[in-house]
This record gives structure tokens, sequence and C-alpha cells, in this order.
């Protein structure tokens, strides 16, 4: 009996075994589960650290966490497998094999610790390591049995492959670098995928003693670690004794660690939220850095508190190469902070070259057509040139070659302020006016504003047939183009702009199909901005100089100032283009470009032989079209450019109805150009003499304007007291209506019909007088004032 109940005990305990192992087995992880889910495994989270990229990977700048610490993402794949084999060899070579703690590598560091009374070696896999990095733990037994949970934790949710990708970003190299790649092209100035044995036997070890092993200021400390690296990879046979001994020949010698810093300004303006660790840009980082060192050099030689901004494009691609927004982000003095490729400021004369193009397309003109740099009138506006003279009758290509005021606002009232401003912002070339402001003729001027990148990307259809594009910043960016000119227009105006704009003077002009540099310069109203705008043959070159804070700068201006620098970054182009064999490419004049002899002052085709040919001269022309002189809206009414007069049997002009008169058509030049023609070309000269006896019917013209009060050639003398300026009593004869007058081309003030105008002169030396009237006549005049 006793047996019996002794045996149901026994089955009841074992019953009860079998439930709490049952419980155990079902409760452990329960509670592992649980734990997993109150104490998740801290991840990297995005901590805003962020990488610039050049287009070949070159870091150009970086964005360090809150902590200071930059790091350079990369995969297992875009490592060298040498690093790979070292890393594995020399810190876990179990690593694929074991469940993240490695038993046999904790009891023999403990033995060797214990045996050596101190730390000899440790027991941590990579995986402990990795778990160390995300969640730090202190010295202390607590703290190791963490990082084991943290193992552990680390290996049931990741593969061994992620783990080691947390490695080789994680890892410390020494000061604020995190991970491989960042260490990799600090110390090195190379991608990881192209280490060599050294350098990965190197940068395996740094990792187990970061400060102390810095390459950079312990160079033998790092080598003697690098060199037990590879004995242990040669010791494993994990690489051929032989290149292990080539390897060991190889010294640790390193420059100062140089952090990323190229490309600042662009790197701020990609660096918006969201962006992802990795910046990539389209920048070529050898040629942002020669450039920046030559901006640096430049800036002795800037005004006080000036900048300077370079953007440098690839024509067919449109990709950013070269981005300089300042002179240095670092100089407060000169506002570095200021990204001025990005500003909108005036554009000065920059906007001219698209208006020939457009005027061309339009019908408006060939290449030289006769356009009237003479003083003129717009209501209150009255423009004047940047040389502060006129030059009279000049061809569209010599007035936008000489960037010439007056033409450009001629031309810019026939084909309209409004459209051409409405053209611009089509082809992505948008121009800032106030608010409620509508375009006028000041724009061709810079009576707008613009953004350097918008000038670049429109003067690139000067290079592309016609099509201006977007930039691009980034490899990801697609290629946005929109018509601005027709292939035949952006072909002759780059001919213009690259000193090449008469093909009389090379008869294999047409042939041409290699361009030199094409370029233009404007400069903002009270010297505030200075632009130089190139078009190379593989390249769009812009550089601004200036004032970020908008103070006028006196004596700066486009030529003197942007232009020289324009053409050193456009020969250093050339040589590096050069070096690397690169060809230039063709250049081919479009089908629908000719070459016609024209006459002036018509501006069509004429026998050279004929009366009317005054001026022969050879333009660029499109489709063969040949457009007459374009006339100013004020061209005084009845002084036509072609007039039929009658003639007697004596050559004398008279009335239609006279007997025996024949008529003659005559060519006869715009009236405003009067005082700037020989005398040989007025009209006065060019009409006949009217017979008395029968008198053409039709009414005379105004009488000529001429200047009262100097004369043509004259030298002044001021008072014998050097203090007291000369005071001159100036009027006007002839012409009609109110009188404006301009001195040294500036506008000095204005009378009515024949009243004095009262002028000072207090300074010796050459003045050029002049005065225009109602009816657009013209007269003017060159004197001297000697002390």
């Amino acid at each position: 009996m006793w047996w019996s109940q002794w045996r149901q005990v026994v089955r009841l305990g074992r019953a009860r075994r079998r439930a709490w192992l049952m419980a155990a087995l079902l409760l452990v992880p329960a509670s592992l589960w649980l734990a997993d889910r109150l104490c998740p495994l801290p991840l990297p989270h995005d901590d805003l650290a962020r990488v610039v990229l050049a287009e070949d990977g070159t870091p150009l700048w970086r964005f360090a966490d809150a902590k200071g610490v930059w790091r350079y993402p990369v995969s297992l794949q875009q490592v060298s497998p040498y690093y790979l084999q070292a890393l594995l060899t020399y810190e876990d070579r179990w690593f694929y094999r074991h469940p993240g703690v490695n038993p046999l590598a904790l009891v023999r560091a403990t033995w060797q610790n214990l045996r050596g009374g101190r730390v000899v070696s440790g027991g941590s896999t990579l995986s402990m390591q990795v778990a160390r990095l995300l969640d730090p733990h202190d010295r202390s037994l607590a703290g190791k049995l963490k990082q084991l949970a943290r193992t552990l934790q680390l290996e049931w949710h990741l593969s061994k492959d992620e783990i080691l990708g947390l490695y080789l970003n994680r890892a410390p190299f020494g000061g604020t670098l995190q991970g491989v790649a960042a260490a990799s092209w600090s110390y090195l100035g190379k991608s990881p995928a192209s280490l060599t044995r050294a350098e990965a036997a190197l940068l395996a070890v740094l990792p187990q003693a970061p400060s102390r092993l810095r390459p950079d200021r312990h160079p033998q400390r790092a080598q003697a670690a690098r060199d037990k690296v590879l004995a242990r990879l040669a010791g494993f046979g994990v690489w051929p004794q032989a290149l292990v001994e080539d390897a060991l020949e190889e010294a640790v010698l390193l420059a100062p660690r140089r952090q990323p810093s190229l490309a600042p300004l662009l790197a701020r303006r990609l660096n918006v939220p969201g962006s992802p660790p990795l910046i990539r840009t389209t920048l070529d980082a050898a040629l942002q850095r020669r450039l920046e060192d030559l901006l640096l050099g430049w800036r002795a030689r800037l005004p006080e508190r000036t900048s300077a901004a370079i953007l440098v494009v690839e024509q067919p691609s449109m990709a950013v190469r070269a981005y300089l927004g300042s002179v240095d982000i670092g100089d407060a003095a000169r506002f570095g902070h200021v990204d001025m490729i990005s500003a909108v400021r005036s554009p000065g004369s920059t906007l001219k070259p698209f208006l020939y193009g457009m005027a061309l397309d339009a019908g408006l003109i060939h290449s030289e057509s006769l356009l009237q740099d003479v003083p003129r009138r717009y209501g209150d506006y009255r423009p004047g040139n940047f040389a502060a003279d006129f030059s009279g009758a000049v061809s569209a290509s010599q007035a936008l070659a000489s960037s010439l005021n007056l033409p450009a606002v001629q031309l810019l009232e026939a084909y309209g302020s409004k459209r051409f401003a409405g053209e611009l912002r089509h082809a992505g070339v948008p121009l800032a006016l106030p608010p409620l402001a509508e375009p006028n003729l000041a724009l061709i001027l810079g009576g707008a504003g613009s953004r350097l990148e918008e000038l670049v990307s429109g003067y690139s259809a000067f290079a592309r047939g016609g099509r201006a594009a977007r930039l691009r910043l980034q490899p990801g960016d697609a290629l946005h183009e929109r018509r601005l000119l027709s292939p035949g227009a952006a072909w002759i105006v780059r001919r213009i702009l690259s000193g090449q704009a008469r093909p009389d003077r090379d008869p294999r002009a047409q042939l041409v199909q290699r361009p030199s540099l094409a370029w233009k310069t404007g400069t903002s109203y009270g010297f505030r901005d200075a632009w130089a705008i190139g078009v190379a043959p593989r390249h769009v070159i812009g550089v601004w100089i200036g004032r970020p804070d908008g103070t006028p700068v006196p004596g700066q201006f486009g030529l003197a100032s942007a232009a020289p620098l324009l053409l050193q970054v456009h020969d250093l182009l050339s040589n590096r283009d050069s070096q690397r064999g690169i060809a230039l490419p063709a250049d081919p004049q479009p089908a629908e470009v000719g070459v016609a002899a024209i006459c002036w002052p018509l501006g069509q085709p004429l026998e050279r032989g004929d009366p009317n040919c005054r001026r022969q001269r050879f333009a660029w022309t499109l489709a063969g079209t040949t457009p007459p002189t374009l006339q100013a809206l004020d061209q005084p009414l009845g002084l036509g450019l072609r007039e039929t007069i009658w003639l007697n049997a004596e050559g004398l002009r008279v009335d239609a109805g006279c007997a025996g008169a024949e008529a003659r058509d005559i060519a006869l030049w715009p009236a405003p150009l009067e005082p700037w023609l020989p005398r040989r070309e007025r009209r006065s000269a060019r009409l006949p003499a009217v017979d008395p006896r029968c008198p053409p019917s039709q009414p005379a013209a105004a009488a000529p304007l001429s200047i009262v009060g100097v004369s043509d050639g004259d030298r002044l003398r001021r008072p014998a007291t050097s203090a007291t300026p000369l005071r001159l009593s100036l009027s006007a004869l002839g012409g009609g209506g109110r009188r404006w007058w301009f001195l040294d081309g500036q506008p000095i003030g204005e009378s009515a019909a024949e009243a004095v105008l009262e002028q000072t002169f207090a300074r010796s030396g050459h003045y050029r007088l002049s005065v225009l009237d109602e009816s657009g006549q013209t007269a003017r005049l060159g004197f001297r004032v000697d002390d």
C-alpha cells in the first residue's frame, strides 16, 4: 500500500515539474519579448549629420551631429575587400559563425589578462563592439551584462551584414571622425574602396585606440599597430607573405588631417529638411578647390567689404562643376555667408545679348544694321552711355560688342519691353521688378533684378543652339530646357561676343568650327555690381563682384573688375581640357545663317556703284533676310531715309509738275545722326540745290539744330583765380520745341526753345557738349578748358 502511494506522489511530482518546465519555457521567451519591447534596440536614427559629395564621391562639406561628429555612410560593397579581410581577421575571425558572443574568445582573453596581470587582449566580438557603440556602458559587471544582452538583441534583429555595416559607419577613428569612410577621406584623402593593403590594416586597428593611434599625430604608434595587423594576416594565411612584406615597407606619413571644406554655400543650399545623409552634387572637387584657392588669392585685389562669386557650368549636361557663392564663408567683413549666386542683383548690360538675338529672330535687324548712338529722351528717362559719349552711326554688332546703351534702348523700344521680359521669363530667366511695376525701357540697362545662376542658364542658349537650360546641381536633376533663340540667332550673337562679328574680315569666317571665348560684361547703376559672363567651347562661366549689402564701389565695373577674373577662370579650364586631351566641340554654322553685302544708310543690298550705297558692309543674316534700317520712333517727320526728289535737266531740284522733271530716289541718313556725319554725307550736301524758277512744293524740313555760346574745337581759359569756375551761357538755334542738354554724355539740364542755359566748368580738360530737341534732332561739339 505504501508503495502505491509513493508512486502516486512521484507521478504528481513529475507532473508538477513538467508544468513548471513548460511554464518556464513559455515564460522565458515571453520575458525576452517583453524586455525587447520595453527596452528596444537603440538603432541609429537621423541625427542630421550630413556629407555633401562631389560627383566622384569626394566629400566637399560636412554637417556634424549635435556632438560635433561627422560620418560618411557606406555599405559593405563600397569598402575595399582588403579592409574587410583585415578587420575580420584582426577583430573577429568567427564573426559569421558565432551568435554574437564567442565563449572561447572570452575564456582566452580572461586567462591572458589574469596571467599577465593586466589587460592583454579583449574578448569582445564585432557584435559586442557594435552593441557598446549603440548603447555605451561602464566597465562594471552590470555594464558587461548589459552589453551581452544588447549583443544578443542585436543578433536577434539584424543580419550579420547589417551589424558589420553599423560597425563600418559608427566605429570611432579619432577626434570627431566616425566610420571607415570618414577616416579614409580625412587621413588618406581617398575613397575606402581604393585602400591598399597597408592602408586597410592601418584603418582596421585605429578603433582599438583612436586617440593614441591617430596617424596624423602619432605615426610611429600607428605604424607599429598596423604592422601587428599585417603580421596576423600573414600568420593566418589570409594574405601571402610576399605581399605583406611589401605592405610593411610602406611608411605611415600623413599630412595633418583635413576636414571637407569646399563649396560651403552650395552645401547649405542643398541641406534642406529631409535630405539624405549623403548629398550628392555634380561638382568637380579638383576644379572647385583650384577656383577657391584662386578666389582667395583675389581677395587682396578686391576693395574693402567686397565679395565675389564664380559659377562654372558644363554646357552639354548643364552640370554645375564649380560653385563659389562668396570669397570666403568665414569672412564676416565681406558678408561671406551671403550666397551671391542666388542673390537678386541688377544685371547691368548682361541682358543685351538676349535682346539682340531676339531682334534677329524678329526680323528687326541683321548683324550690321544701322543703329543710332545719339542723345535720346523717353519722357523723363534720358539714358546715357557708360563712356559718357555718343558715337553716332553704329552697327548692331558694334553696339553689342561695345555695350552701347542708346542703341540697345532704341532696339528694345522697337521690340517691346513686355515682350522682352516675357520671353526671358518663359526661358527661365525671370526679371524681378518692384511691386506693381511693369517692364520698361530701363530693363536693358539693368533696371530689374536677376540672379547669376539665371543669367548663366540664359547664356547657355548661345552654346546650345538657342535652347536655355536650367542648371543641374545634383546628378538626379533632370535636364529642363526651353527655346530662347533660333540656332542661327544664337550662333550670330556668340560670334559677335567672341570678336567674329564681321564676316568680311575673314573670308573663311563661315567655316570656323571652334570659336574662342564669347563674353559680355555688365555694370549696375552706381557701380554696385560688376558682371562678366562667358561662353567657352565647353563651359559657361559667370562672375559677379560687388558688395552684398548693395553699397556702391566707385570705379568698379565689369570690364575692369569681373572680366579679368573671368578670363583667368577660362584659361584654367582651357589648360585642364588640353592636359586631359579633351577635344574642343565643333560649332558648325547653322544652315539658316548667311552673309550679305549691305549698304548704309538703308541697310539693304545694293550694287557697290549705286549712289545710294554710301557705305558697304558685310553682315551675318538669318534665312537670307536683310531688314531695312530701323528708325527711331521719334524720327522727325518728313526726314525719312528714302526720299523721292525731282530734278530738271540741270540737276536742280524742282517740283514734280515742272517741265522736264525726272524722279530720282535718294537715300539719306537718319536725321539724329547729322552732327556725327561727315559734311559730305549730311542732308544739306546730299540734296541738290533748289531751282528758284520751279521750287518743290513740299514744306521745308525744320532748320538744322546748332549750339550757340561755344564753338567746336574752342580752347577756353578759366579765370586767373583758379577757384573761380568758367561760366558759359549756352543756347540752341533751329530745331523745334524744348532742348535737353548733355555734357560728356550726362544730362545737365533742359531749356525752352532758344532760352539760355547757364553752365559752369570747374575743372580743366576736354568736354563734349550735345543738345537734343523734341523733333529728335541733335547737335554736338567739343571744346577744351585750360587753367
